[in-house]
């Protein structure tokens, strides 16, 4: 373990003995992320592939230069089916150690290989579509796309998963178990794997076996036996049977006739009934459809009054805002000289006035050089200039200092705007840009991070920022080609 300040290797002592800083919390953190490392490497070793994330996890977020903590959790991914994920994890690795670094195999393994990296993209394409298959209720064509996607990578454990919930929605139990066991295979304690085995397993458990309760029926002879001395006597039964039976044909030719007379007589007089009743109400119905109708058409034309007369005072109120505007920008301006004048170290102050300024110019650049097309006069054109001449220099340093510090804090909301003021403020800052691109890159709008790096090697060739802007561009652009 090196020391973080000087790079001396640390001794048992609770301080570097090369520049004397104090390791004590260091050593603990370096040791916490060891600690979960190890954790991560043993649930990995017996598939505990979803406890083995969290642990190496929470490694990196102790020591994000963990480069065996990162190698390895790009492996767990790849195991469970998430290429790309895997691929982000092992490109940051090789990003933060260039040299001698495991994971270039590993990308190499997978970028070397045109039929893999193919195969990758038409799992993600395929889940997605899935995806939106359910969301539309078609869970047959999910089912189907789900299928090949497995085709393409077996270990894809979020695909097995949700194949096994879909055959849980229409109940094919034992489909839904097979999915769920491939899953345990990969992934052995994954929560939601078995969560869903738990369910399936209950709707499976075999039901007690019902108790035989079948008892002997007796069967009615159709003859009564009995013996008088040798000779057997057969004699039938009694014909009370045959008469129910007649009696219960005869009760249902009654209700069958019944039933026709209603239909033929009763029917046709109530059918008539309810068609005079339909007639009125349509009738009633046309009525008011007409009444209503009538009562649009005025609206309409009232509608469209009350919008002209709006278009009139809108135009109207659009030619005041703008003598309002100017008046306000010119107040904005004098507030500003005047805090110059009176307290010219306060630079915040002189700031926030400029800044109000620039908000009511409807811009966020406050540059020199401003023309009078939007009804700026000469005079208040030529003191802006002259005011930001004086105070550009110290209002660039006073943003570019605001807009580091919350781009290493990851604030990239304070950032970007502070940064750009102090690139606006002074052109000839390339950090100021370059930390920007970073900002932007940070919060994910990627085409406006390539634009600025693209800015810093055009503006500034042969700078540190302009060399880190090329890398950082190269690494957007095959992030974009491997998604």
């Amino acid at each position: 373990m090196n020391c973080y300040n000087c790079g001396c290797r640390l001794s048992e002592y609770d301080f570097c003995t090369g520049c004397g800083v104090d390791v004590t919390i260091y050593k603990k953190i370096m040791f916490m992320s060891n600690r979960f490392y190890n954790d991560g490497l043993e649930k990995a070793s017996v598939r505990d592939l979803s406890g083995a994330i969290i642990s190496l996890r929470q490694s990196i977020k102790f020591n994000k230069n963990n480069m065996d903590a990162r190698n390895l959790l790009g492996l767990v991914y790849f195991e469970m089916g998430e290429v790309v994920t895997a691929l982000q994890e092992w490109v940051i690795s090789k990003n933060l150690h260039p040299k001698k670094n495991i994971a270039d195999d590993y990308i190499n393994m997978i970028q070397a290989n045109p039929t893999r990296l193919d195969a990758t993209n038409q799992t993600i394409k395929k889940y997605n579509q899935a995806l939106m298959y359910c969301y539309q209720d078609s869970q047959d064509l999910a089912v189907i796309q789900l299928k090949k996607v497995l085709s393409y990578n077996p270990k894809y454990v979020r695909a097995h998963q949700l194949l096994a919930l879909l055959y849980i929605n229409a109940e094919e139990w034992e489909k839904a178990q097979k999915e769920l066991q491939k899953c345990i295979q990969i992934d052995t304690n994954n929560t939601v794997t078995l969560r869903y085995m738990r369910e399936v397993e209950h709707m499976l458990m075999p039901e007690e076996p019902a108790k035989n309760t079948a008892r002997k029926k007796k069967t009615p002879d159709n003859v009564v036996r009995y013996r008088s001395g040798n000779e057997t006597i057969i004699q039938p039964v009694n014909m009370k049977e045959s008469k129910g039976v007649s009696s219960l044909l005869n009760l249902g030719l009654g209700v069958i006739i019944g039933v026709a007379i209603a239909c033929f007589l009763i029917l046709p007089s109530q059918i008539q009934k309810a068609k005079a009743g339909i007639n009125d109400e349509l009738r009633m119905v046309s009525e008011q459809s007409d009444a209503k109708t009538a009562t649009i058409d005025e609206l309409e034309q009232k509608v469209q009054k009350l919008a002209d007369e709006n278009a009139v005072l809108a135009e109207e109120l659009a030619a005041s805002q703008e003598t309002d505007d100017t008046l306000k920008a010119t107040d904005g301006l004098m507030m500003a000289a005047g805090a110059y004048l009176e307290t010219p170290e306060d630079i915040e102050k002189i700031a926030g006035y400029l800044e109000a300024l620039a908000e009511e110019n409807g811009n966020n650049e406050g540059g020199e050089g401003e023309n009078t097309e939007d009804g700026r006069s000469e005079s208040f054109v030529a003191l802006y200039d002259n005011l930001v001449k004086a105070v550009g220099p110290r209002l660039a340093e006073h943003y570019y200092n605001i807009g580091r510090t919350a781009y290493f804090d990851e604030d990239y909301d304070t950032s970007i705007p502070n940064l750009q003021w102090a690139y606006q403020y002074n052109s000839a800052n390339n950090e100021a840009l370059f930390y920007l691109g970073n900002s932007y890159r940070g919060i994910g709008e990627l085409d406006t991070a390539k634009e600025i790096y693209a800015q810093v090697i055009d503006n500034f060739p042969g700078t540190r920022t302009a060399a880190q802007s090329e890398t950082n561009l190269a690494e957007i652009n095959n992030a974009e080609q491997q998604n």
